[in-house]
């Protein structure tokens, strides 16, 4: 957290306690849905990148359940339990997911 942050946060604090801990609870879910999208990315470039692989197809596809099992990591540390949905929507192979040890039945 960057220091004009903190300084602004601390301010805040001192005049309204509770609505430092809005602000904050604010900042930390805008951290989540960050880094949850940049994971989401990292699904999508690796997916592509076994999509289009012929010579290294072995390494893509360690890249690519490596970025999945990341990504449901991360939904499942926010709460979200179910992939079906985002295994349909992102197209991901069942190569991938019996990678991650997941069973590879589509939606």
């Amino acid at each position: 957290m960057g220091s004009g942050l903190r300084d602004s946060l601390e301010l805040i604090r001192m005049v309204r306690p509770q609505a430092s801990t809005a602000a904050l609870e604010h900042e930390i879910a805008a951290e989540r849905a960050n880094s949850l999208g940049t994971a989401e990315k990292r699904v999508k470039t690796t997916l592509a990148a076994l999509s289009a692989a012929d010579a290294d197809r072995a390494s893509c596809l360690a890249a690519a359940s490596q970025a999945v099992w990341a990504y449901f990591v991360q939904r499942e540390l926010l709460g979200f339990r179910r992939h079906a949905e985002v295994i349909r929507d992102l197209n991901i192979p069942p190569e991938v997911l019996a990678g991650l040890g997941a069973m590879a039945k589509r939606p």
